[in-house]
C-alpha cells in the first residue's frame, strides 16, 4: 500500500512565511492547506487550497488538528496547536523556523502558561521580538529539512 501523500497545514491568520511555503510546496509538489478566519490571497494551483473557517477562538486550529496525519507538517506559533500535530504523527514549525518537537512541546505549553499567568497578574511581558531576514531563512531551512525528514519516514 501506497503511504498517504505528506501535505502543508498553514495556521494562516498571522503567519508571515506563507510565500515561503508556497515556494517550498511547489519544489516538492505538496498539497498545501491555508486555513484562516478570513479570506486572503492565495496563488491559483491547485496544489494551494485556501479554507476558511468561522471566526471564533481554536476553529481553525482545530481544522488543522482533525485532519493532520502522520508526515504531514503544520505551520504555526500556536502552541497548543502544535502539541496537537505531534500527537497526531505530523511536524511542527514555526514561522521563525523553530521546530516543536515530543522533547520540547513540554516546556513551551509550561512558560506559555507562566507568561499568561504574568499577564493576568498586570506584568508587562513585552512581546515577541520583530520578525526579520534570518527568521525568514531559518524558516526555509527548517521546513526544507522537515519535508525532507517526513520525505524519508513515509518510505
Amino acid at each position: 500500500m501506497t503511504p498517504a501523500p505528506l501535505r502543508i497545514f498553514v495556521d494562516a491568520d498571522a503567519c508571515p512565511v506563507k510565500d515561503e511555503v508556497y515556494k517550498v510546496a511547489a519544489r516538492y509538489g505538496l498539497k498545501t492547506f491555508v486555513v484562516s478566519n478570513s479570506f486572503m490571497m492565495v496563488p491559483r494551483s491547485a496544489m494551494i487550497e485556501q479554507v476558511v473557517v468561522d471566526s471564533g477562538p481554536d476553529i481553525a486550529d482545530d481544522w488543522i488538528a482533525e485532519r493532520i496525519a502522520p508526515g504531514d507538517i503544520a505551520v504555526t506559533n500556536d502552541i497548543p496547536l502544535a502539541e496537537r500535530v505531534l500527537q497526531a504523527g505530523g511536524a511542527a514549525i514555526t514561522p521563525s523556523g523553530r521546530p516543536f518537537t515530543h522533547d520540547s512541546i513540554g516546556s513551551a505549553i509550561a512558560q506559555r502558561a507562566l507568561m499568561e499567568q504574568l499577564r493576568s497578574t498586570g506584568e508587562i511581558t513585552g512581546g515577541p521580538k520583530p520578525f526579520d531576514r534570518n527568521d525568514r531563512s531559518r524558516f526555509l531551512q527548517a521546513l526544507d529539512e522537515a519535508v525532507q525528514r517526513e520525505k524519508r519516514r513515509k518510505r
